[in-house]
């Protein structure tokens, strides 16, 4: 979609929603927010993963500021939900209302609301971390509020386009995502200033103490979600040929993986399921000498720089921004093949180059650690966002 195709279609939503959200601006009006806040925080929900992670961290960052979080969609496992609650902000869970295509018109009409909101806020910023309501609300809100755009992946950038001129800042979690706005704004002959709104900025992670493990079998974990992209068969392909095979490795998996395949045909393999519990994650990232990943897309899963901040190898299929980190046989392995099978085939064999050279364990291992921490530390990443939301300078 081009940048004038994407700016019509907002302009005929804008048209046919019209009376809803105006009912719905009525509504905000005559039922205010009680409380002040200065940032209004836009997240899909609190499901567990890495983007969560970085909503979450964001929103720690500048607690003491009284944002307030808008959830918009229906959570698949709500498992990152306590964190944030914990944190003790004000949270709007609109997910029972606005996520449903049968009742669209709830929609348009909590646009109007929460946009009536915003408007009545003393200097807002408006923040959005992944969520299509996000840009759903910006058309109903005044032309001075500041905008402010997270992407992790390239899923909605023909519908984003179209709010180029209206988002004062976007941020991106890989240079490939950015580069790949730069494209598409050199295809739409974009006017020279609002490549200036383009940023790119490291996630964030825990800096461990570092520990020396000496595993009698090498550990694999695959770590995340069971979701489609994740292509978790593919893990479980390769641990069971190689364990067929007789080689000397272990694969565990954390995660609801049994969406994706039947755990009981891999008794070989330890499965933890979701994992709530910190001190078991610690133990778990310590404890593995490789990550697996076999994802069709990722933007940087946040699970890589927590285990890079290990000094653990990662594998993964050489996908988005995953090679702006990881450099094959510098400080990791990437597999470069795209069929499925060629996929397992070469993850089979960059495991048994590892497990035959223990000299790459050390060295992918003192690399990772020094990325890391340079890079992905707390204290850097707050000061980048309490810059860009708060106008923090200190």
């Amino acid at each position: 979609m081009t940048y004038q195709q994407a700016v019509l279609k907002l302009r005929i939503e804008q048209i046919c929603m019209f009376p809803f959200v105006a009912l719905g601006k009525i509504f905000g009006l005559l039922f205010p927010l009680k409380e002040k806040h200065k940032v209004f925080l836009f997240f899909p929900s609190g499901d567990i993963g890495g983007s969560p992670q970085v909503n979450l961290d964001i929103t720690r960052c500048i607690k003491d500021a009284s944002p307030i979080i808008i959830f918009s969609k229906k959570p698949n496992n709500n498992q990152f939900r306590k964190f944030f609650e914990d944190e003790g902000i004000r949270i709007v869970d609109l997910h029972r209302y606005i996520d449903n295509k049968l009742f669209h018109f709830v929609n348009f009409f909590f646009r109007g609301v929460i946009a009536s909101w915003i408007n009545r806020s003393d200097k807002p910023v408006v923040f959005g971390g992944e969520t299509i309501f996000f840009y759903k609300i910006i058309p109903h809100i005044r032309k001075n509020i500041p905008c402010v755009e997270l992407c992790h992946l390239a899923t909605w950038l023909d519908y984003t386009i179209g709010f180029a001129k209206r988002i004062d800042k976007r941020i991106f979690s890989t240079k490939k995502l950015k580069q790949d706005v730069i494209t598409q704004y050199n295809a739409n002959h974009m006017e020279a200033s609002l490549y200036d709104r383009l940023f790119f900025l490291d996630n964030a992670t825990d800096i461990p103490e570092l520990q020396q493990i000496n595993n009698n079998k090498t550990e694999v974990v695959f770590i995340g979600r069971g979701s489609p992209q994740k292509r978790v068969h593919l893990v479980a392909a390769i641990a069971k040929k190689m364990h067929e095979a007789g080689d000397n490795i272990h694969f565990s998996f954390v995660g609801d993986v049994e969406k994706m395949i039947n755990i009981n045909d891999f008794p070989f393999c330890k499965f933890y399921g979701n994992v709530n519990d910190q001190s078991l994650m610690q133990k778990i990232y310590a404890g593995s000498d490789i990550l697996i990943l076999t994802s069709a897309f990722e933007g940087l899963p946040i699970v890589i720089m927590t285990m890079m901040a290990y000094g653990k190898t990662i594998l993964s299929t050489a996908v988005n921004g995953i090679p702006d980190y990881i450099t094959h046989m510098e400080n990791g392995l990437l597999i470069t093949e795209t069929a499925e099978d060629k996929i397992v085939d070469q993850g089979v064999i960059l495991l048994r180059t590892f497990i035959n050279d223990p000299e790459l364990k050390a060295k992918f291992a003192q690399r990772n650690r020094t990325i890391a921490v340079e890079r992905f530390s707390r204290k850097v990443f707050c000061k980048h966002y309490r810059e860009i939301l708060l106008g923090d300078q200190s």
